[in-house]
């Protein structure tokens, strides 16, 4: 080799260890911070929460049937960072990285969706141990040790419909033969493995409790403000039903789902899984979430998109009444956001209020449908976010992660926001 093919391999070499050397790997947790990982496999929802004493939680545990149509078209993101393995695995990879110990202090399923928990799909690898496939929470589960689980049914999953009941008449229903699976992993865990399983209590705010240094940490909290139509009415632990009155119709999957609002110092999120708010011709009224649950929950620094920004969510009211000053959208559909919802929340009509948003996987479908409109009201569209709140809760900055690297590498940066802020 002569000298100028020399020099060109040496400049080469190093153009691309200098590319590696300034790439931002994300900081780790410290304590007195709060962490909040939105982690995006394309394949559905995923939050894990460090708290400022280093207790964990991760908020669902979504993956899709890979092998379903739709999951392999352009309406639905691409499986991140690749498809070398399961989306659970990607999740657990995540988890990993950042989580301060070896296991996780809480897991809360919202609701009973695929997007959500996991969905049974034919090729499933099934568990080394117990009678369960390996797919969403079952997955995480099985690589990480979960302390206690909480969803909305456990032990008897019959209210507001008896889903044992309907997995004995319905066996070869997929969305029933994924809850089973999911119920045969949580008998196993609980059994063989030590895992505690609840019910989520709606109005409790000792459900998910600090359990390393709460006492150093007193200005932090979890709320658990709705599950199975029952919401919490602001007083003590008291609640009242939004399904009493549902016509004889069966309420929305959607609608029973689990929903906790975190507060810490001024700064406080919503999480609200996929409540609606807009009620389609023959639903029944009861199908407004929304609107029953915004007073309660209030202002928020930051919300997640209830329903991923779907068409029958994000009313007018809820947006008004919430007005958070970051918006998180966990997407993965080219539905996402419906082209209504957008207008709501960047019309100053309806929204005048300061706000930033955040999407997860925004498809090029939707740019392309869409058009510029939905690209300018994003401050970003792709990766995984993480929201760090300082000690003591004042003030918080949003990271924004590369989803298709392994690790976390950091994309982009911005705040810092102040935390409490009249809008």
């Amino acid at each position: 080799m002569n000298k100028s093919c020399k020099r060109f391999v040496v400049l080469v070499v190093l153009f691309f260890v200098s590319l590696h050397a300034g790439a931002q790997v994300f900081e780790g947790w410290k304590k007195g911070n709060l962490d909040i990982h939105f982690i995006t496999t394309g394949r559905g929802d995923c939050a894990f929460m460090i708290m400022p004493d280093g207790t964990t939680m991760l908020i669902d545990a979504g993956e899709l049937n890979p092998a379903d149509p739709r999951t392999q078209s352009a309406r639905t993101a691409p499986l991140q960072p690749d498809n070398s393995q399961p989306a659970y695995a990607w999740v657990a990879d995540y988890i990993k990285g950042v989580n301060p110990s070896a296991w996780i202090d809480y897991a809360m399923i919202t609701h009973f969706h695929d997007d959500h928990f996991g969905g049974m799909y034919k090729g499933a690898k099934a568990a080394a141990e117990g009678k369960y496939y390996l797919t969403g929470i079952t997955g995480v589960g099985d690589r990480i040790p979960i302390r206690k689980i909480v969803d909305r049914g456990y032990p008897d999953y019959n209210y507001p419909v008896d889903l044992k009941k309907k997995i004995k008449q319905l066996g070869d229903d997929g969305e029933l033969q994924q809850l089973g699976n999911y119920i045969n992993f949580i008998e196993y865990q609980t059994s063989h493995k030590g895992m505690k399983a609840e019910r989520f209590r709606t109005g409790s705010k000792d459900q998910f409790v600090m359990v390393e240094d709460a006492a150093a940490y007193p200005a932090f909290h979890i709320r658990n403000i709705m599950s199975n139509g029952f919401i919490w009415n602001g007083t003590g632990e008291n609640v009242f039903n939004h399904f009493a009155n549902t016509g004889g119709m069966l309420p929305d999957e959607n609608n029973a789902g689990c929903g906790i609002r975190a507060q810490y110092g001024n700064f406080s999120i919503f999480f609200a899984a996929d409540i609606q708010g807009v009620v389609n011709y023959g639903e029944p009224a009861c199908n407004d979430m929304e609107s029953a649950v915004a007073p309660i929950v209030g202002q928020v620094d930051v919300a997640t998109m209830s329903h991923h920004g779907n068409r029958n969510a994000l009313n007018v009211n809820y947006i008004q009444t919430l007005r958070p000053r970051v918006w998180i959208q966990q997407v993965w559909s080219s539905d996402h956001p419906g082209h209504e919802v957008l207008i709501r929340l960047t019309s100053r009509a309806t929204n005048p209020y300061p706000h930033d948003m955040f999407a997860t996987n925004m498809l090029e479908a939707n740019k392309l449908v869409i058009g510029p409109a939905l690209e300018n009201a994003y401050k970003s569209t792709n990766g995984h976010i993480v929201i760090r709140v300082a000690p003591g809760g004042g003030s918080y900055n949003i990271f924004v992660l590369d989803s298709f690297k392994k690790g976390q590498q950091v994309k982009n940066t911005f705040g810092p926001y102040v935390a409490g802020g009249k809008r």
